[in-house]
């Protein structure tokens, strides 16, 4: 039995991770910022501990959670992330800016704030992967658009790259990943895959990642993706 946490736990891609790695046997530590009635429900049925109240911009929160941990962890999976669509005019008469930051406090700073907090409970060993998206690649780009989405996935796929460097010494390997375009409330019900065949994917991408391949960054259907 493995211990699996996930961030971001309470929906959407992140419930539906919960509920796989659960069904298939293992620990989950569940970390979210509010509970939802499916995840509660999966905790009766499971081995999932839910870990609420954690707000990934907010470190004191991820340590006290990190706290919290028994065995150590061998999979940690970073999905907590937010999207606000924004333009250019809107960024720049000012009106998009708070939601800008807003977005790289929580899809860029706050997964590198969730694996400094909660390295210390890694299995050496262990793998992390980064929910990203293929919006932060440079060379997919082609319709604009979308600056704080874009620029903070770009920020998290340049932190996965480092902390691939940084952790190998310590044997643990690091995946950054695209979902797909996933139906979920983020992408109002318009998405082309369902969270339980994109969770499902990004199982296997991390199921299948060695330090070889470490800091590479892949599609859920196991192709890799360009910078």
């Amino acid at each position: 039995m493995k211990q699996i946490l996930i961030t971001g736990s309470n929906r959407g891609i992140g419930l539906a991770l919960v509920e796989a790695y659960a069904r298939a046997g293992d620990h989950v530590h569940a970390v979210c910022r509010q509970r939802s009635a499916r995840l509660e429900a999966l905790a009766k049925e499971t081995m999932t501990s839910i870990v609420a109240d954690v707000d990934v911009r907010d470190t004191k929160s991820l340590i006290a959670a990190a706290a919290l941990c028994g065995d150590p962890i061998d999979v940690l999976i970073c999905n907590a992330g937010m999207l606000v669509s924004d333009s250019l005019p809107s960024l720049l008469d000012g009106s998009d800016n708070d939601a800008l930051l807003r977005q790289f406090e929580v899809n860029a700073l706050g997964a590198l704030r969730t694996v400094t907090s909660f390295l210390r409970c890694m299995r050496p060993g262990g793998k992390i992967g980064l929910v990203s998206s293929l919006m932060g690649s440079m060379s997919d780009n082609a319709s604009g658009g979308y600056y704080g989405y874009r620029m903070s996935k770009a920020a998290l796929n340049a932190a996965g790259v480092s902390l691939a460097c940084d952790l190998r010494a310590a044997g643990i390997a690091v995946a950054v990943l695209h979902p797909g375009y996933v139906d979920t409330d983020m992408t109002e019900g318009r998405g082309s895959l369902s969270p339980q065949e994109s969770a499902r994917g990004l199982m296997a991408r991390l199921e299948t990642l060695t330090l070889d391949d470490s800091g590479g960054f892949w599609h859920t259907d196991g192709r890799a993706l360009h910078w």
